[in-house]
């Protein structure tokens, strides 16, 4: 494959250049047109990595497209893949909540045993468009999240692991209230049935937290999965977290942390809906806030596949980043966190993960995607 006529981003610059592709790979990359004739042109569209996306939980809005209604846990994989390809995503790390609390829905044991079998399965028989890996998303302050770590640990695409606790008063939801408003989306609460709800939480947290972190901590060290904190609000949380070989910090909802984080030399990640909203919905501290003091090192589309690209554009836009710059938080970042030297950069010898995009106006929009050379959407 031939590409010319593409404005190519590299980790560096961007540039007006040819781009070919040998195979799985990226051959040569040099600067100007071609006119030979088994040359594509792209008419100055953007060439840029295909993007790397360590943390969604997109699957579960397929998984339950409706309060009340589960959907068949093949075909909502399948149309989940669809979305992150057509997103420019071209490697996903999806993230599986394990640990059940009280409202069970799509983050049930059932179903998320379910999914990891499907993210297998099809893996297997080459059936993504994108490369799908797994990421535990460990809910520390349950019951059973020991139990269904280790059911998972042995999982071929297990790649990363985080430690969460979303026990209201701390963290992401310091404010009670706010956890409150977020859980009565699909109905209203008594106040008899939160106060339950929070006494309960409490008590779990009370209970399995400490000891869950250090155990799942633990068997991470051993297997050699790489581990994140998650919602880090202090100092002494980022503290905690470096401690014990953290070597990403998920949404930390303070500058605070967030500062903690980089002098820890532990990579931050932020939503980028965060971004594109122009700030957080649970009332956190503004990606951009730390985009403009140095404080971001990768973005993830979290709940919003889209969101991911459009994101690293407004880091242009609104941060004053290069666009070199903005788009590495997205594709050489977060593959070099996650260990993937074969991929995230325009680069000579590297997996050809690449996406077309064309600007419509101020938005960018993805209109080919390619993974080792091959065009999948």
């Amino acid at each position: 494959m031939l590409i010319t006529n593409a404005r190519i981003v590299t980790r560096d610059e961007v540039f007006t250049g040819t781009l070919r592709v040998d195979g799985s790979r990226i051959g040569e990359l040099s600067r100007g047109t071609t006119a030979a004739a088994d040359a594509e042109d792209w008419h100055g569209d953007y060439l840029l990595p295909g993007l790397v996306e360590l943390h969604t939980d997109n699957l579960e809005k397929h998984l339950a497209p409706r309060p009340g209604v589960h959907w068949n846990t093949d075909a909502a994989f399948v149309i989940h893949d669809a979305q992150i390809a057509a997103a420019g995503i071209t490697t996903v790390f999806d993230a599986l909540a394990i640990g059940t609390r009280l409202a069970v829905g799509v983050r049930g044991r059932d179903v998320q045993l379910a999914c990891s079998e499907a993210l297998l399965r099809f893996s297997q028989r080459d059936l993504l468009r994108a490369e799908h890996f797994l990421h535990l998303r460990c809910e520390i302050a349950t019951e059973d999240v020991i139990e269904l770590f280790d059911t998972l640990s042995e999982h071929p695409l297990l790649r990363l692991a985080s430690v969460m606790d979303h026990t209201p008063g701390q963290r992401q939801w310091h404010d009670r209230e706010q956890w409150r408003r977020f859980q009565e989306r699909h109905g209203k609460w008594t106040d008899e049935q939160a106060a339950t709800a929070l006494a309960e939480l409490a008590d779990e947290q009370k209970r399995f937290a400490d000891d869950h972190r250090r155990e799942i901590v633990e068997r991470c060290r051993v297997r050699r999965i790489p581990l994140a904190s998650h919602d880090d609000t202090l100092v002494e949380h980022v503290e905690q977290a470096a401690a014990e070989g953290m070597v990403l910090a998920e949404f930390p909802t303070t500058r605070l942390a967030a500062a903690q984080a980089k002098k820890r030399s532990i990579a931050t990640i932020m939503g980028a809906p965060n971004v594109v909203r122009g700030g957080s919905h649970s009332g956190n501290v503004s990606a951009l806030e730390l985009a403009e003091a140095g404080l971001l090192d990768i973005l993830s589309s979290d709940y919003v596949p889209s969101s991911l690209l459009a994101a690293a554009f407004d880091l242009v836009a609104k941060a004053g980043w290069t666009l070199p710059r903005a788009v590495a938080t997205v594709s050489h970042e977060p593959a070099r966190a996650a260990g993937l030297t074969d991929r995230g950069a325009i680069e000579p010898g590297l997996r050809a993960d690449f996406v077309r995009v064309v600007m419509l106006d101020s938005l960018p929009v993805p209109r080919e995607t390619y993974r080792a050379g091959k065009r999948v959407v």
